[in-house]
């Protein structure tokens, strides 16, 4: 239930809901960011969990708090999302007939799965890698991955590396930020940036589908 509750507060205020969390739970708080990337990649029906967000606040309070360590927390938070998008895949591979036919499971809306489906069929091996600086589409490529035709040799190679480079990106952007006090003072804005510049890959292919289509002879 805890975790429950620091989700929805850190929807509302990730800095101070996640440094009082800090405060409060000490080194448990490095096993409840691991669970909370695990959750947010490996499970497909809950694509609103807190991603890029999270990985700022933690590098920002490693720099300014000292109570995380950000060796630690980078391979820490790098194997939670490779292990969260191996069960993704694997879910993907059993159970996508299922999972397709609906048109909404918990926060998962079947639109979500067609855009990612585009995605993957436009920027093909390199969408794993792609996929994780954009939220929702983050959780759901691997399932896409699993459900489709690109074999597990493939994937995991786009998957290490993607997981390395959103990880280590975005922790490292905000440890080296956190001691701007713009950034601590506009840390909703910033992060609302990070967020926007991550989707708007999404939002141009959107834009482009919709009114740059080639006509049709």
């Amino acid at each position: 239930m805890e975790v429950v509750h620091f989700l929805l507060d850190f929807l509302k205020d990730p800095l101070s809901t996640l440094e009082g969390f800090l405060d409060s739970y000490d080194k448990l708080t490095y096993a409840i960011l691991f669970l909370v990337i695990f959750v947010e990649t490996g499970f497909i029906v809950m694509p609103l969990l807190p991603g890029d967000s999270l990985l700022f606040a933690t590098g920002l309070l490693a720099s300014t708090t000292g109570k995380l360590d950000v060796a630690t927390i980078i391979p820490l938070l790098i194997l939670a999302a490779l292990m969260g998008d191996n069960v993704n895949y694997f879910v993907g591979r059993k159970f996508s007939a299922f999972i397709k036919a609906q048109d909404k499971i918990l926060f998962l809306k079947r639109e979500y799965i067609t855009q990612t489906e585009a995605f993957y069929a436009k920027h093909g091996g390199k969408a794993v890698i792609l996929a994780r600086f954009m939220p929702i589409i983050r959780t759901i490529a691997p399932f896409v991955a699993g459900a489709g035709s690109m074999k597990y040799a493939r994937y995991i190679t786009y998957c290490i590396i993607g997981a390395i480079l959103w990880v280590t990106s975005i922790t490292l952007l905000g440890y080296f930020l956190g001691s701007n006090e713009f950034v601590k003072e506009n840390f909703e804005k910033v992060v609302l940036g990070i967020v926007f510049v991550s989707i708007a890959p999404m939002i141009i292919g959107v834009i482009k589908a919709k009114f740059f289509k080639k006509p049709t002879v």
